[in-house]
């Protein structure tokens, strides 16, 4: 989740400017991002005039250069030590595939003259100007001109490389459906067709069959034994009864021999009421894991939520979950209480919590029948949130960010729950609900919807909202 993109760094060149600009900017950037820990590769220094793109023959000679390094970079930084040639950088990247994030280089007040001036400041104009009439996509951020070893050049960059993976991960995304839809949850049906159109593969599996390997599996087993160690450490399993745990931990070696056999990236489940009625567990704790160690698992069967859960997971670096948009906090309008049965993340959560019964479904299978829940709170950080639906075909995702809070939580309240601060939650609530999405939400660490946004809907062309800005 933490690997960061490798890019590929295009110059830009216009002959008449010194050549001094182009060597001190094939010194400087490699170096600003490979301390960022970037990795970067670029065109040798004597392919081209000063290792740069002017003409579209030189254009030509970058695109061989990226076309026999196809795999190896998540996006393309074109930089412009100088004012740069449009023409040539059209013939470079227009064939790139890849996002690209264009940098102009300021002119320092003092070396206005002839001799020193780089003009790149109007250059990034003409080269944002082509790239629009061939529809090349393209990302430009504020300030127009920004020094690479400067701060907000910094800022720009974290940006871009949210945005580059979240791009790279949707890239063959595939997504585990394990079992049907539960029938009462009409909530979640999804469309196979229009997640593929957008790239996004399902492949579903018979929860029978999966109960049928999770019954048959030896306990003997290096696997077994393995994931019981990880699952002991990973919560409290006081008062959990070893049949429970046994069953569980069974569970979690077959769902991990499904997503290594099928190359999933994401896994949603059935996660009642078969489960209880015949292995005696709640699979919560099972997709907490999951999503903490960087595998998307979502409970419900809810395909759309693992799927932006993966955007949102790839944007921030850090693991996401799934939770119910669930209750009033008091009588305060920006606030509300998330919450879910158990699959928050340890990372996720104020401490490693604890495995309970499922009090709710304890109500129609008995109690001691549903273990696997987990309780325990969600830490304060902030968020960013999302959910997916279709509608006629089209993929639709609104994207919005808050803040878990501090505040209490009743002590009896059952499962894993925070306190969400929400700017303009009435609205978003109303969009929600008014635009046919879910009674669940993704949710990763931090604040990254304006990468989310440009990624998923410039570069890979699903309808976005954000709420909270209408």
């Amino acid at each position: 989740m933490t690997k960061k993109s490798r890019f590929a760094l295009f110059f830009g060149n216009r002959g008449f400017f010194p050549a001094s600009l182009q060597a001190e900017a094939r010194d400087e950037l490699p170096r600003i991002l490979k301390a960022a820990g970037h990795e970067v590769i670029m065109l040798d220094a004597d392919a081209t005039r000063y290792g740069a793109v002017e003409t579209p023959q030189e254009g030509q000679i970058f695109a061989n250069f990226l076309q026999q390094n196809k795999g190896k970079y998540d996006g393309v930084i074109l930089s412009l030590p100088n004012f740069g040639d449009e023409n040539g950088a059209v013939a470079a990247l227009k064939e790139a595939g890849v996002p690209i994030l264009v940098q102009a280089y300021p002119d320092d007040f003092d070396r206005m003259g002839p001799a020193l001036r780089r003009d790149a400041f109007c250059g990034k104009f003409s080269i944002m100007d082509v790239f629009y009439q061939h529809n090349l996509k393209f990302t430009a951020l504020k300030p127009h001109v920004v020094n690479p070893s400067s701060e907000r050049f910094k800022a720009n960059l974290d940006y871009f490389d949210r945005l580059c993976r979240v791009v790279k991960g949707f890239r063959h995304l595939v997504v585990g459906a394990v079992g049907a839809r539960t029938s009462a949850f009409k909530t979640v049906r999804y469309d196979e067709v229009a997640l593929q159109r957008m790239g996004v593969t399902v492949e579903t599996f018979d929860l029978s069959s999966v109960i049928s390997r999770v019954k048959s599996l030896p306990a003997e087993g290096s696997a077994y034994k393995q994931k019981l160690d990880v699952l002991k450490a990973y919560t409290s399993w006081e008062g959990v009864p070893a049949a429970a745990l046994d069953n569980i931990t069974r569970l979690g070696v077959v769902l991990d021999e499904l997503i290594v056999e099928n190359q999933m990236d994401a896994i949603a489940i059935r996660c009642w009421i078969e489960l209880q009625q015949q292995l005696g567990i709640s699979p919560c704790v099972l997709l907490g894991l999951l999503n903490n160690t960087g595998t998307i698992a979502a409970c419900e069967v809810d395909v759309y939520n693992a799927v932006i859960m993966a955007a949102l997971s790839f944007a921030s670096g850090r693991p996401a979950t799934v939770l119910d948009w669930n209750n009033n906090y008091h009588d305060e309008d920006d606030k509300c209480i998330l919450f879910h049965c158990g699959p928050v993340p340890r990372e996720l959560m104020t401490d490693k919590g604890r495995v309970s019964d499922h009090l709710i479904l304890a109500n129609s299978v008995g109690e001691n029948n549903s273990f696997g829940c987990v309780v325990g709170r969600i830490a304060p950080t902030d968020l960013t949130f999302g959910s997916m639906m279709t509608d006629s075909g089209k993929v639709k995702i609104f994207l919005g960010d808050g803040r878990f809070t501090e505040d209490p939580i009743p002590a009896n309240f059952f499962g894993a729950a925070g306190v969400a601060e929400i700017n303009k939650l009435q609205d978003v609530l109303m969009h929600v609900g008014m635009n046919g999405y879910r009674h669940h939400v993704g949710i990763t660490p931090g604040k990254h919807v304006a990468p989310l946004k440009e990624a998923l809907e410039k570069y890979l062309g699903f309808e976005i909202s954000v709420p909270q800005a209408e």
